[in-house]
């Protein structure tokens, strides 16, 4: 009886905690129009940034001097610059963009590229520098 009750109160105690980490990234979506880019914070702290980005054309040339990015392409597809490299990308794909490494990203198609992306260290929005 100890045991179950123990179980009861962790397992009612963690489930507020765990509920609140759950979201389906399906839904996620713009609640404005926007031009080209628009970035939904999902979680932030020291350690580590999340977003869903949507880009309707393309992410020019860039590189975080204190950052590693990791994108996992949620819809749509394009055509992604990381160092010396072109690579087409598709729903599902995994990019690690260590920092230091020169990146974009082109859409191809209709539909915007839906990404998630992972920012470690936590992301501010300063450590994005563009390359002519």
């Amino acid at each position: 009886m100890k045991f179950k009750l123990c179980f009861f109160l962790l397992v009612f105690y963690l489930l507020p905690i765990t509920a609140q980490d759950v979201r389906p990234l399906k839904r996620v979506a713009p609640e404005e129009t926007y031009d080209n880019i628009k970035a939904i914070p999902l979680f932030s702290e020291k350690d580590v940034s999340s977003y869903v980005i949507f880009i309707k054309k393309d992410v020019k040339l860039h590189v975080h001097r204190n950052h590693t990015e990791q994108v996992i392409v949620l819809s749509g597809k394009g055509v992604l610059t990381l160092g010396n490299e072109t690579i087409p990308i598709r729903k599902g794909d995994y990019i690690i963009i260590p920092k230091g490494v020169q990146h974009a990203v082109r859409v191809k198609g209709r539909k915007p590229l839906k990404v998630l992306s992972v920012q470690a260290p936590q992301f501010h929005g300063k450590d994005r520098y563009f390359i002519e």
